[in-house]
C-alpha cells in the first residue's frame, strides 16, 4: 500500500480543532500533545496527517487543472457553487466572502494550509517524545514535514503573493502580537521558504522506498526548490511594477519587488540542474512504454510500427502507475468514490460491445476538451497551426474522409485514425499528442479494455445520446483520454485503473532547464537540447529543423530570439502538459493571463448527428479572467478578525 493510501483508512490520532482562522485560535487539546506522541504509530498517523494538507487535484470538482481554458464540463454544471470551482474562478466568479479553492482558509474545496502549517509545527514540536524511534529516523521525518510546511508556504505565495510567516508556534500562552500578523513581503517568503528546504534536505532519504512512494525525499525536494526558484524569477514575482507598483505594506514599502533581477533566473538554473542530477541519478527519466501493445493495436504496430510506439509512449504516460517519469506523484486517491478526472472524462462503452454494463458508474463522460486545445496542438511538422506554412486555416474546417484501410495513405494513420471515416481537415495531420491525449471524431479511445471508434456526433460512441442521459455529455464533442486507463471500466471502482497523479515529472524539469537557460541568456544549443529532448519523444521534429525551414514555418528564424524562443518553450509547455494544470501558471508567471482566459470557450454542435450538423462552432461558455484574478482574495472573514492584513488589490 502505498503512503498516502494510508491517510484514507486511518483514524488519525491528531486532532486539530476545525478552524477557518489558523491565526488566531490555538487548538484547545494543545497540552495533552506529548500523550499523543508516544510511539511510532502515532507519530507515523501525524506524519500522514501533515501529509492530508496536499491540495486534491486529482478530485473533479476539487481541482486546480481545470483553472485555465483547457476543460470544460456538462453546461448543466454552470450554477452549482459546490461543483467545477475551478472553472467558477474562470468565469469571473470568484469571491472575498467565501473564495473558491481557498487555501489560505480552507474555503470551497481549498485546502485549508495555515491549518497544514499549524499541523507542521505541532510535530516538529514533538516528534522527539516518541520512545521507539531512532534519531536518525526523527531527523528524517522532520525534514519531510519541514518540506511539506516549505511546499504549503509555496502553494500560499503562488495563490495569494505576500502571506503571513508564523515562524511561531501559537501556545496557550501566546500574546495578541504572536497571534495576529501582518503579511510579509514577497521575496522574504521566498527567502523564508528557501531556508526552510535547503535546512530540510541533507536529512532526507536520497529516493524512498517501494512502499513509501509518494514521501519527500531529497529528489522530490530538489524539484519542488527548482519549481519555486522558477516561479520566483518569473515575471509575476520578478520586478512586477506593472500590477503591483501601487501594493504596499503598513510601511508603505512594496509587498512585491519592484526591481527585475536577472541573477534569479541562475539560481533557479543552478536548483532545475541539481533537481535533474539527482533525479536520473536514481532512475528517472523521460517515459517509453516497453510492453507489448494491447490485442487490438496490433494489426496497426505491423503497419504502423514507428508512429504506433510514439502514440504509446504518450498515451499511456500519465496513467501507467509510478512509471520512470513520475518524480512526485499524489496517491491520496479515493478509490470508493467517483469523483476523479479519469472518471468525469472516461467515455461510456457503447453497446456491441463485450463487457458493457447498465451501471455507467466510473465513466460519467462529461469533463472534456476545449475547442481551444483542437487548435493548440502542433501540426505534424512541430509547429503551431498559425505558423505551419503548409496548413492551410482557411479550409480547416472542410469535412473529408480519411483514407480506405487499403490505400497506401492510411498506414501512417493506422491506429490514430479511422479508415473510411468522416472528419474535418483541422484533425489530419497533426502531432502524436493531439491522437494520445484527446477524443475526437474518427479517432480512437482506448479504455474498457477495448479499441473504440469515436465519431462523437449524438448517438455514436462518445457523443450526446439522449436516452441513457441528458445530462452527460461532451459539450464541445472533443473528449480528453490522457487520464484514463485504457483497461479502467464501468460501474464498480475494483474495475478501474488507479495511478498517482504527476505533481511533477522529468519533462517539467528539462523545459524548466530550457526556459530558464533562456531567459539567463537567450536561444543556444544547451536551449535546444532540453526542449528537443521532450519534442523527440512527442514524436515531431527539432526547434531548430523546422524552424530554419522556411518551406514549413512562417516565421523563419524565431528560434533564434530569447522572445521567440520564450513562445516556442510555453507553447511546448502548453501542449506537453496539457489538461494538467500547468497552462494557466505559465500565463500567471508571464503576465499573459488576462489577456488569453477571458475568450469565450468554444466547442462544436454535440446534437448534430451528421458531420454538416455537427461541425459547427458554439460559444459554449463565457470567461472573464482580470489581472485581479491572478491573485486569489483573502476571505472576508479573516481580514475582519486580523486588522493587520491588507487585502489583494482589487478585492
Amino acid at each position: 500500500m502505498k503512503f498516502f493510501n494510508i491517510i484514507v483508512s486511518a483514524l488519525l490520532l491528531i486532532t486539530v480543532v476545525s478552524c477557518k482562522k489558523y491565526l488566531d485560535v490555538v487548538p484547545d487539546n494543545t497540552l495533552k500533545l506529548e500523550d499523543i506522541f508516544n510511539t511510532k504509530t502515532d507519530a507515523w498517523n501525524a506524519l500522514a496527517k501533515a501529509y492530508n494538507y496536499i491540495p486534491r487535484d486529482d478530485n473533479t470538482h476539487l481541482t486546480s487543472w481545470t483553472l485555465g481554458d483547457e476543460w470544460i464540463g456538462r453546461l448543466d454544471l454552470n450554477n452549482n457553487t459546490d461543483q467545477l470551482r475551478a472553472m467558477r474562478i474562470m468565469r469571473g466568479l470568484q469571491s472575498m466572502t467565501s473564495p473558491q479553492l481557498g487555501l489560505w482558509s480552507g474555503t470551497q474545496g481549498g485546502k485549508p494550509l495555515y491549518q497544514g502549517i499549524r499541523q507542521t509545527d505541532v510535530f516538529l514540536a514533538n516528534i522527539d517524545k516518541v520512545r521507539d524511534m531512532q534519531d536518525g529516523e526523527k531527523k528524517e521525518w522532520k525534514a519531510q514535514v519541514k518540506m511539506l510546511r516549505a511546499y504549503y508556504m509555496f502553494l500560499l505565495v503562488q495563490h495569494y503573493g505576500p502571506i503571513v510567516i508564523p515562524d511561531k508556534m501559537a501556545t496557550p500562552e501566546s500574546k495578541p502580537e504572536d497571534l495576529f500578523l501582518p503579511r510579509s513581503k514577497v521575496e522574504d517568503c521566498f527567502q523564508y521558504i528557501l531556508n526552510l528546504i535547503n535546512e530540510a534536505i541533507p536529512d532526507l532519504n536520497e529516493r524512498a522506498d517501494a512502499n513509501n512512494a509518494g514521501q519527500i525525499d531529497q529528489v522530490v525536494a530538489r524539484a519542488i526548490k527548482a519549481r519555486i526558484l522558477l516561479f520566483r524569477a518569473s515575471p509575476f514575482f520578478n520586478g512586477n511594477q506593472e500590477y503591483f507598483g501601487d501594493f504596499f505594506d503598513h510601511d508603505g514599502q512594496p509587498f512585491f519587488p519592484m526591481e527585475y533581477k536577472q541573477a534569479k533566473w541562475q539560481e533557479a538554473l543552478n536548483a532545475i540542474d541539481s533537481a535533474i542530477t539527482i533525479a536520473e541519478a536514481n532512475g528517472h527519466r523521460l517515459y517509453h512504454y516497453t510492453r507489448e501493445p494491447y490485442a487490438y493495436d496490433r494489426d496497426a504496430f505491423s503497419v504502423n510500427n514507428d508512429n504506433m510506439k510514439t502514440l504509446y509512449d504518450l498515451r499511456m504516460l500519465i496513467c501507467d502507475p509510478w512509471n520512470e517519469e513520475v518524480v512526485w506523484g499524489y496517491t491520496n486517491i479515493d478509490y470508493y468514490n467517483q469523483g476523479e478526472l479519469g472518471h468525469a472524462s472516461n467515455i461510456r462503452l457503447p453497446k456491441g460491445f463485450e463487457g458493457v454494463v447498465d451501471n455507467t458508474g466510473f465513466s460519467w463522460q462529461w469533463l472534456g476538451a476545449s475547442y481551444q486545445m483542437a487548435e493548440r496542438y502542433y501540426t505534424k511538422n512541430g509547429l503551431p497551426i498559425d505558423e505551419d506554412a503548409t496548413f492551410d486555416k482557411g479550409s480547416m474546417y472542410e469535412i473529408l474522409t480519411t483514407p480506405g484501410a487499403g490505400a497506401a495513405e492510411y498506414q501512417p494513420l493506422a491506429g490514430y485514425l479511422q479508415p473510411g471515416a468522416q472528419t474535418i481537415r483541422l484533425y489530419m495531420n497533426r502531432e502524436p499528442r493531439f491522437y494520445a491525449n484527446l477524443g475526437i471524431t474518427a479517432g480512437y479511445w482506448r479504455a474498457h479494455t477495448q479499441l473504440i471508434p469515436t465519431m462523437m456526433f449524438s448517438g455514436t460512441a462518445g457523443g450526446f445520446l439522449s436516452s441513457i442521459s441528458q445530462t452527460d455529455y461532451l459539450a464541445t464533442g472533443i473528449g480528453v483520454q490522457k487520464f484514463v486507463h485504457p483497461e479502467s471500466q464501468s460501474g464498480a471502482w475494483q474495475r478501474t485503473i488507479k495511478y498517482p497523479f504527476p505533481l511533477i515529472r522529468m519533462a517539467d524539469l528539462y523545459l524548466m532547464k530550457a526556459e530558464a537557460l533562456n531567459e539567463l541568456s537567450g536561444p543556444s544549443s544547451q536551449v535546444y537540447d532540453e526542449i528537443n529532448k521532450v519534442r523527440r519523444r512527442a514524436g515531431v521534429p527539432d526547434v531548430q529543423a523546422v524552424w530554419s525551414d522556411p518551406s514549413l514555418c512562417r516565421n523563419p528564424g524565431k528560434h533564434l530570439t530569447k522572445e521567440g524562443m520564450r513562445d516556442i518553450i510555453l507553447q511546448e509547455r502548453s501542449v506537453e502538459f496539457a489538461f494538467e494544470g500547468q497552462y494557466f501558471w505559465d500565463m500567471i508567471r508571464y503576465k499573459r493571463a488576462a489577456s488569453v482566459f477571458s475568450a469565450p470557450i468554444r466547442g462544436w454542435t454535440y446534437t448534430g448527428t451528421t458531420a454538416p450538423s455537427f461541425f459547427i462552432l458554439e460559444d459554449k461558455q463565457s470567461r472573464r479572467f482580470t489581472i485581479t484574478d491572478c491573485l486569489w482574495p483573502i476571505d472576508l472573514n479573516e481580514m475582519n478578525t486580523n486588522g493587520k492584513l491588507i487585502q489583494n488589490p482589487g478585492w
